[in-house]
């Protein structure tokens, strides 16, 4: 029992030093990782695209033109050659109004002739 004092001392030391670990470890936990917040933003820029691409197919003046569709951050750009202004513009529009969509990059240009 003569290494009784020395062992609870030993005892003392290391959890002075283990405690303090565990406690600031368990702050460093976080909720949200951050690639699975931009995964699901990805994935919600695919979707949108796929609703604007959508859109602009289900329109039969516009079925045939050789128009593409990128999103990021939900802002749309659209791409192409379109025969008339007016294409372009039923175009901007088709997809300014599917839902989701913050704003509308133009890069469609008239087909040369």
């Amino acid at each position: 029992m003569r290494n009784a004092p020395y062992i609870n001392s030993r005892l003392l030391i290391v959890a002075a030093f283990v405690l303090p670990a565990f406690l600031l470890n368990n702050g460093c936990k976080s909720t949200a990782t951050p690639a699975a917040t931009t995964l699901g933003k990805i994935n919600d820029d695919a979707a949108l695209a796929a609703r604007v691409k959508q859109a602009l197919v289900a329109d039969p003046e516009l079925r045939s033109l050789p128009m593409s569709v990128a999103t990021y951050r939900s802002v749309v750009q659209l791409s192409g050659y379109a025969d008339s202004e007016a294409q372009i513009q039923k175009a901007l529009a088709l997809a300014r109004g599917v839902p989701g969509v913050q704003s509308v990059s133009n890069d469609l240009h008239l087909r040369p002739q």
